[in-house]
């Protein structure tokens, strides 16, 4: 019974001031809504940008790395024979890659291996020419590491692997070449061989320099440029399922095949500070909104209290103990912040509605925000955390009013 009277109270307070009671829950409607903006945003921009540089790279890549002459010492001297270390001229291709590959499908957490070959190629077509980049790989492999299907714009994956001397090119060169599905493009390799290939399908990956300059065909067509045999790989590609993780598996495949293993991390160091730094900048200025909105609801109910100070020494004269006090205001705080919170998440939801559908152009396409649902439940749990909190402290101070001194006064 004593719980619906404090209840009551509270709603009292909150309608006895109605603009009061709207400034308050107006800084929590902000506060909620630009935290989940801020956040969704920030979700955008991360899938935006993982789906950017996994079209063109895996998540680990496996590969020999240059080595460079050490010094050489006579045994009875300590002067060096070799003063000035260079990169040794040695050929960086994997060894046996088949029983690499066999022992990185066999760790937990790897989705998928794919052998692979880059190809630095000029493109011709009667007299026109453009330099790129030719990767000879897998077709089943390469597209569950690049999910390639998905920015196809003309032509059928597929096919590719129905013909070693397919070809799949980037939407630059079939603008610059004007070359469609179904043409032939001869592809001339740095070692000077001269293919014909079949043009089996054009992508578009919304990064202006890959569609101008790459293109993906079988690794049989990458070794006959390269003049090399069947087992000649130079990289061997790894995603994980977990693609944040890549680095702490790196070193373990490192000691596994003795080979160098870089993450995606360390290859695009400064991409990495990039979104790091981003992040920090963002989640500063959400929660920095979210506490000024609480800040606004103290300041409403230090007033509420400190005008309500007769009324509280009542209640306590009457019977109400410091913990009904508490409720009565903490209450408030939780009501008014609900009302706050609903609307906050409402218009974050419009908001984020209406900006997806706004197309911004360029590699990045349509606004780059993306409904969180991991974010709205933070932003709830959050926003019912600082109403609360924001409510008890000045309850904690009515609570502890003498109902004797005020009614001396």
């Amino acid at each position: 019974m004593k719980y619906a009277i404090n209840s009551e109270i509270a709603f009292t307070y909150i309608t006895s001031n109605k603009k009061l009671t709207m400034v308050a829950a107006l800084g929590v409607v902000l506060g909620i809504a630009v935290y989940i903006f801020m956040n969704s945003m920030m979700a955008g921009f991360d899938k935006q940008i993982n789906d950017l540089v996994f079209r063109s790279i895996s998540h680990i890549r496996i590969f020999k790395d240059d080595e460079v002459s050490r010094p050489i010492r006579n045994a009875d001297s300590s002067a060096s024979l070799i003063v000035n270390p260079k990169v040794v001229p040695i050929v960086n291709t994997i060894l046996n890659p088949k029983m690499v590959i066999k022992l990185l499908e066999a760790q937990p957490d790897v989705t998928v291996v794919s052998p692979q070959i880059n190809v630095s190629v000029f493109y011709n077509n009667g007299k026109s020419q453009i330099g790129g980049a030719s990767l000879g790989f897998l077709p089943e492999k390469g597209n569950q590491m690049y999910n390639i299907k998905s920015f196809m714009v003309d032509g059928n994956f597929d096919d590719l692997k129905n013909n070693q001397n397919g070809i799949l090119i980037g939407s630059g060169i079939s603008r610059k070449m004007n070359l469609n599905v179904g043409d032939n493009i001869s592809l001339t390799s740095s070692k000077g061989v001269t293919k014909v290939m079949n043009i089996m399908g054009i992508f578009q990956t919304n990064n202006s320099r890959e569609d101008k300059s790459r293109s993906y065909i079988n690794l049989q067509a990458a070794q006959q440029l390269l003049q090399q045999g069947a087992s000649y790989v130079t990289d061997i590609n790894v995603n994980v399922i977990d693609y944040s993780k890549a680095d702490q598996y790196s070193a373990s495949f490192s000691a596994l095949t003795g080979y160098k293993a870089e993450d995606w991390k360390t290859a695009n160091e400064t991409l990495v500070a990039g979104v790091r730094m981003r992040r920090i900048v963002i989640s500063f200025v959400s929660y920095t909104i979210l506490l000024v909105a609480g800040f606004g609801i103290y300041n409403i109910l230090n007033m509420t209290v400190t005008s309500k100070i007769n009324d509280i020494a009542i209640l306590k004269a009457i019977g109400f103990k410091g913990g009904d006090v508490v409720r009565i205001f903490v209450t408030q705080a939780l009501t008014v912040g609900f009302i706050g919170i609903v609307l906050g998440v409402f218009c974050a939801s419009i908001l984020i509605f209406w900006l997806q559908h706004v197309y911004i152009g360029g590699d990045i396409g349509y606004f780059p925000i993306d409904f969180s649902f991991i974010e709205f439940m933070k932003a709830i749990g959050l926003g019912f955390l600082i109403t609360f909190l924001a409510g008890y402290i000045p309850a904690r101070k009515a609570a502890q009013v003498d109902p004797v001194s005020i009614f001396r006064k």
